[in-house]
Parts: C-alpha cells; sequence; structure tokens
C-alpha cells in the first residue's frame, strides 16, 4: 500500500510538473495584430534585436507589415523598426515571377505575384520563433533570430524546380526607395550584398551575408523587368532581387543564415560568424537560445493570479522589449551622415520610436529590472551628444528623427541619475541636459524630413512664457515646461543654483496657456491673445489630442494643477470624462476610418497625453477612484485577442509597459526625476507580485507585493502595510522597493475613503 501510495504522489507530480506552464507561454505573440502598425507583429526577435524577422502579407499602406485577418505571406523581412525595414526573402514553389504580387488578388489571377496562402491553423508564433505552412509554396517556413542575425528553415514537398528568393524592395510602413541595391554570388552556398535605402529620415545602408546549408544549382536574379540567369551578380535601382533554385526531396530542409549590419558588409559578416559560428545548421538551437534570452527578461517579474490577465501581463512585458540595437558585434555603428564610429567595449547604440511620455511606462521598468537597458539609453544619447551636438527623442536607427518634436529623452536621462544608474559620465550627462534646455533647438534636414533636435522657439518660449500657437502646437508649452522641471531637478542635484532656478521658474509656463476663466489650455497666438471660439475638443493646435487632454498634462505639478482649476472643478470634469469614456473602453480609436473623430473624446489611453488621468484622483483627494478607473482600463481597454490588444497604437513598447506597472499598481507620475523618486499606488491586479529588483546597482533583494482579498470585485485599498508597518498614503518611494520588501495591500468591494488621501 505504501508503494501504491508513493507512486499516485510521484505520478501526480510528474504530470503536474509536465503540465505547468513556462514565462513564454503566457506570451501571445499574436494579440493586438489585426489592425496594427507596421512594428507590431509575430515576429522572430531576441531583447532589443535589430533583427524583428517575419511574415509580411499587406500591400503598400501607413500600416503595412502583418496581418492577422489575412491568410498569405508575401515573404519574410527583416527589419520592422519605426521608418526602417530590409531585406525580404520567399520560398517558392510557384511559377516564376519576380514580385510578391497584391495580396488581395487571386494566387492564380492577375497580379498574384509569388505570394502563398497560409494553412492558418498552422501559424504558431512564441517570443524567438514563427512558423506557417505556405500552401503555394508547398513548404514549412520557419524562423528566429540572434540581435543581428535571422534564420529561415524552409522544408519543402519534392519538388523539381522551387526558388528562393531575395528582394531589396520591402513594402512597408514607409516603404523606402531603392537608391541601389545589390546582390553577388560569392560560391554556389552564399550570396552578399548591399540595398542603399531612402527613407523619411533620410538615407541608410544594409549590408547582408547570406548562408545556405545546400548548394543551389544556378543563381539569378532581377532588375525591373530585366530578369537574369545563371549570372554571378545583379545590381540596380527601385526594384531588385536575386533568385536561387534547388531540386528538393520530400520533407527536404533548407537552412539560410542571415548576417546583417548598417555599417559595411564586412560588419555583416562578422555579425553573422560571431553570433550563428557555434550553431552550425542546428535552427532548433538558435530558437532555444532565444527563448532563453525573452526567459530571462521576463522571469525578472512573476505575478499569481489569473490565467487571463498572467496572458496579458506578460504579452505586454514582452511588447514592452521591443526596440533595436543599431551597432555591430565589434561596436561600429554608422551615423545619420554615413560616417563610422566605434564604440567602447560593451557599449551599444540603441533606437526606436519617439520617447514620448516613455517616463510613464518603459522607464519606470527598466529602472527597476533593466538597468542595462536604461543605463545603454544614456550612453547611446551621451554619443549621440558627442557626434551631432544634441540628443535625441527618436533616434530611428541613428537618425535624429525629431518625431513628436518633444524632448522627453531628458526625463530619461534625469531619471537614470536620480535613481543611481550611473554607469555612464555624469559630467557629460549635465552638460547635455543643460545644453538641450538652454540652447536655441536645431532643425537637420535629412533627405528631405526636416527633423527637430531640442526646443524649437526656446527664444520666444523664453520671453512669452509660452509658445504661441501661430508658430507651433500649443502642447509644446507643456512639454517644454514639464522638460524644464527634469532639468531643473538635475541642477539642483549637481549643485547649479543658478539654472536650478531658472529652470524651475520656467517649469510653471503651464500656467500662461491656462485660460482664467474657462480653466482650460487655451492656444495664445504671439501677440498674447486666446483663441477665440475655441473648442477644448479641437485637435487642431495640439500634438494627437485635444485642448480637454492636455489640460491634464502637468505631470511635474499635479497639485497645483488641481489648485489653479479647482478641486472640485477638476474631479468633476475628470469623473464625467471617465464615465462618458466608458463605452469608448477609454480608447479614441484612431486607427478607425472615420480619423476626424479621433479628437471628439474625453480620455483616451490609446495616445500617449493621457496615459496618466487615471492616477490624477491620487491628487485631488479620491484615491478610491485612481483604484476604479486604473482596474477599468486594465479590464477593457486591454484586449487578449489578435483583433483585440489595445485600443490604439502600441507604439513600440508603451501601452504594454503601461500595462505591466499599472497592473503591479505603481505608478511614477512625474517620471522619477526628483532626488526621492514616489511611486503613486493604485490597487494590483495580481494576488501576488514578485520583482527581481536588478542587482547591478541594488542589493538583489526582491520586493513582494501582496493583496489580501483581490478579485475582480474587490478593487479597493482597504489598509496597506509596507514591512510590516501600516502605511497611509498612497505613495511608495522607489528606493523602498529596490532595496526589498514586502508590501500588503488589504482589498474590498467598497472604497475606504480614509485611505490613502
Amino acid at each position: 500500500m505504501k508503494r501504491i501510495h508513493l507512486l499516485a504522489v510521484f505520478l501526480m507530480v510528474f504530470f503536474s510538473a509536465l503540465s505547468a506552464k513556462g514565462i513564454l507561454d503566457y506570451v501571445d505573440v499574436f494579440i493586438g495584430t489585426s489592425n496594427s502598425r507596421w512594428m507590431l507583429g509575430p515576429y522572430a526577435s531576441v531583447p532589443y534585436g535589430m533583427v524583428q524577422l517575419g511574415p509580411d502579407n499587406q500591400d503598400g499602406e501607413w500600416m503595412a507589415g502583418y496581418e492577422y485577418s489575412f491568410s498569405s505571406v508575401r515573404g519574410f523581412s527583416h527589419i520592422h523598426a519605426y521608418a526602417h525595414a530590409g531585406l525580404l526573402i520567399m520560398p517558392s514553389a510557384q511559377d516564376f515571377v519576380k514580385d510578391g504580387g497584391s495580396v488581395s488578388s487571386a494566387y492564380r489571377g492577375a497580379g498574384a505575384g509569388y505570394h502563398s496562402r497560409i494553412l492558418k491553423e498552422t501559424e504558431k508564433g512564441c517570443p524567438g520563433y514563427y512558423s506557417c505552412e505556405l500552401y503555394d509554396a508547398a513548404c514549412r517556413a520557419e524562423v528566429t533570430a540572434t540581435t543581428h542575425c535571422g534564420v529561415h528553415r524552409y522544408t519543402f514537398q519534392a519538388k523539381d524546380n522551387v526558388r528562393i528568393l531575395l528582394s531589396s524592395l520591402v513594402v512597408s510602413e514607409y516603404t523606402p526607395a531603392v537608391v541601389k541595391a545589390d546582390f553577388r554570388k560569392v560560391d554556389d552556398q552564399t550570396v552578399e550584398g548591399c540595398s542603399h535605402m531612402r527613407g523619411v529620415y533620410g538615407d541608410y545602408k544594409l549590408y547582408y551575408s547570406i548562408q545556405f546549408s545546400k548548394p543551389f544549382d544556378n543563381f539569378n536574379g532581377w532588375c525591373g523587368n530585366d530578369i537574369r540567369t545563371n549570372v554571378e551578380s545583379i545590381e540596380g535601382s527601385n526594384d531588385v532581387g536575386a533568385f536561387i533554385n534547388y531540386k528538393t526531396s520530400a520533407n527536404e530542409e533548407i537552412i539560410l543564415k542571415v548576417g546583417l549590419s548598417m555599417v559595411d558588409l564586412e560588419g555583416a559578416r562578422n555579425n553573422l560568424r560571431q553570433e550563428l559560428s557555434s550553431f552550425g545548421w542546428d535552427f532548433d538551437s538558435v530558437v532555444d537560445a532565444a527563448k532563453r534570452q525573452w526567459e530571462d527578461r521576463l522571469s525578472s517579474i512573476i505575478v499569481e493570479g489569473s490565467e487571463n490577465d498572467k496572458v496579458k501581463f506578460y504579452t505586454n512585458f514582452y511588447r514592452s522589449i521591443c526596440k533595436q540595437t543599431w551597432s555591430d558585434c565589434d561596436g561600429r555603428y554608422c551615423d545619420t551622415y554615413g560616417k563610422i564610429h566605434q564604440l567602447p567595449t560593451g557599449r551599444k547604440m540603441f533606437g526606436g520610436d519617439a520617447f514620448w511620455n516613455t517616463y510613464w511606462n518603459i522607464n519606470t521598468l527598466m529602472s527597476l529590472v533593466h538597468t542595462d537597458f536604461m543605463e545603454g539609453w544614456v550612453n547611446t544619447q551621451l554619443e549621440l551628444y558627442d557626434v551631432f551636438g544634441w540628443t535625441s527623442n527618436g533616434p530611428t536607427g541613428m537618425k535624429m528623427s525629431g518625431i513628436m518634436d518633444v524632448t522627453h529623452e531628458i526625463s530619461l536621462m534625469v531619471s537614470a541619475y536620480q535613481k543611481g544608474i550611473r554607469g555612464y559620465d555624469s559630467k557629460k550627462l549635465y552638460k547635455a541636459v543643460m545644453h538641450n534646455s538652454l540652447e536655441q533647438g536645431r532643425r537637420f534636414n535629412f533627405g528631405g524630413m526636416n527633423c527637430l533636435s531640442g526646443m524649437e522657439y526656446l527664444n520666444v518660449y523664453d520671453s512669452l512664457g509660452y509658445v504661441p500657437y501661430d508658430l507651433n502646437p500649443s502642447s509644446r508649452t507643456l512639454d517644454y515646461a514639464y522638460t524644464d522641471f527634469c532639468a531643473a531637478q538635475l541642477a539642483k542635484a549637481m549643485g547649479d543654483k543658478k539654472n536650478y532656478k531658472k529652470l524651475l521658474a520656467r517649469s510653471a509656463n503651464w500656467k500662461n496657456q491656462l485660460h482664467p476663466e474657462w480653466k482650460y489650455q487655451v492656444p495664445k497666438d504671439s501677440q498674447g491673445k486666446w483663441k477665440e471660439d475655441y473648442s477644448p475638443f479641437s485637435g487642431e493646435y495640439w500634438t494627437e489630442g485635444n485642448g480637454w487632454q492636455y489640460t491634464l498634462y502637468v505631470p511635474h505639478d499635479v497639485p497645483e494643477l488641481i489648485h489653479t482649476i479647482g478641486k472640485d472643478l477638476f474631479n468633476q470634469r475628470l469623473v464625467e470624462g471617465f464615465e462618458k469614456s466608458y463605452k469608448h473602453r477609454f480608447a479614441a480609436h484612431a486607427f478607425d476610418r472615420y480619423q476626424p473623430q479621433v479628437y471628439e473624446y474625453f480620455l483616451n489611453h490609446g495616445n500617449e497625453a493621457n496615459m496618466q488621468a487615471s492616477f490624477m484622483f491620487n491628487y485631488s483627494g479620491k484615491p478610491w477612484l485612481t483604484q476604479k478607473y486604473t482596474r477599468a482600463i486594465l479590464d477593457s481597454f486591454y484586449g487578449d485577442t489578435p483583433y483585440d490588444g489595445w485600443g490604439g497604437d502600441e507604439d513600440e513598447g508603451q501601452m504594454g509597459g503601461w500595462f505591466v506597472i499599472a497592473s503591479m499598481g505603481l505608478f511614477e507620475m512625474g517620471g522619477g526625476v526628483t532626488s526621492n523618486p514616489e511611486f503613486d499606488l493604485s490597487s494590483p491586479l495580481f494576488d501576488k507580485i514578485t520583482i527581481y529588483v536588478d542587482k547591478r546597482y541594488n542589493n538583489g533583494v526582491p520586493f513582494v507585493i501582496k493583496t489580501i482579498n483581490n478579485s475582480k470585485e474587490n478593487i479597493y485599498i482597504q489598509s496597506a502595510t509596507l514591512n510590516g508597518k501600516p502605511l497611509k498614503k498612497a505613495k511608495l518611494s522607489f528606493f523602498d522597493v529596490v532595496k526589498g520588501g514586502e508590501l500588503v495591500l488589504t482589498l474590498g468591494n467598497t472604497p475606504n475613503y480614509d485611505w490613502g488621501k
């Protein structure tokens, strides 16, 4: 009997272990991939990988890239970054055509091209891996990636003439022009070349070195309508590509290893050698290595709660780590002007979309569990400062894009310093921040695009105390005021009393646009006249928002904003905004067909200017409403299907980052730029959260957040303790978190009107 009992226990433990989910099992790479932008798809990548390799199936339009609802693939392209694309590869068993054709065309119809229908039920994806059955191409396609390399495995049926096509022309969100491209046969297993691309932010070159596991029968290419067979190389402009031919047996695998570089061909070869030589032709081992990188990053926070909420948590956590490394393995990178620079050993150059209000999402995550990324971003900014004389709010590739025309990289830099993340030259950081804050901004012309660094019309802003709407969007006044506050805090930390005083005074400039009677932010012209017949729901003078939304946008001085408007009026407006936004799930649905409607809404969590709104009740004497509306956003704005991920643009990790932070009941209103950064508290989504704080700058003791009586109904904080002592305010020091400890929150289904005030 004893043996039987022990056997039963063993079997129970064994099968329990088999059924237990790992971290990556909770990441659904298909969530939100319908009606999404170019950068978001089920692409194989590693954290901060330059290569984001995956299927493209849309025609040339704004979003482009991958659309979940389409059952076809045009090809697998390697770079899905903001304003950057490059190198598409596609296997084909159809009659030869040189282009992908329209994905809306029938397979054998006019213009169908080489794109292939897929068996949708065979489509699989997880962090670091994607696969599908290409019906028309008669093969199974699988892709994975390292930082600078893509790996393809095509398993073919028995065919006399299959081909693999290589194309320089990638239909993307902002399809770049191919100035010049070439493909060159090195030997019967190697193809190399370069695509010189002209994108919206100027020119860039993508170099590639491609190795094939099986010698190919012949090498061919095309340039426009000129198709050439049995050649050694092909080059030209616009539509340039190559194709190779094979005879395959049933279930024969052909593997491609693709090394990429934005520097030169030797960089592509070296990246390939450094990252893939140890794997040989073992595709599965590359997949496993990519998964281990993701698991290492995502396991820095462990949550316990409902299975569905865990899927949303880890999927959003995964999406928050989506920027790119643009320097090569050897530390070289190419700047906007085509000049090659060498970084010190161990340094990298990061790039991505704009740092637009990332102090409310991604920055916080990095400072807790990914300090190497945060430190890397600061060093990237300081390198740009050395090269260009300015930092950048959106280094797309290494381009000074100036996207969104804000200066929020300053917040990241100051926050890193204040939180003790200081693996860089602090004196240079201070010099760079002061330069961007005190010197007139500069515009760069890259490829016909007028890109901004620093504060445009700073002289006008300095003299008038606001940015006139006849010169720039009125949101500039609010963005600049916040940056002034950030820079002032760094000046204070550095003992610069003069600039601290100047910048702190300037950070109050938001008051100069607040109408004394209407109590809204209202545009002013250069003569000091308020805009007449102005509607706060007009988006005409604001960057992707309206006056109602931007009136709330004073992250560095919310108490004074509430005092100036009046607490009762402030709360009345904000409650009205949330209640009227429920039916819209707190989103303006910016991707709907009727674009003009986007500005008619009250709250719009789907764009950055409004992501702080629910936490503002912590400052207006009603913290229970912060708990109510934060949970409402977490539950309704964030979906868990391909068609319902986010009610707006995910924006390269920003929506995802917000979910992760807010679902833990934490938020940094001011971006963590003061000498004692604080979290605003709300009701966590989970029963238990364990944050394995980054050991590089802290003692490595986890911080645990526990909830008692947590449920969908019990969303209100009744009481709290920090390390066993009562916590009566809805505030928590950043340094209390990173030194480790335990926060316990008791929840209930009715508000405790006394807690947290």
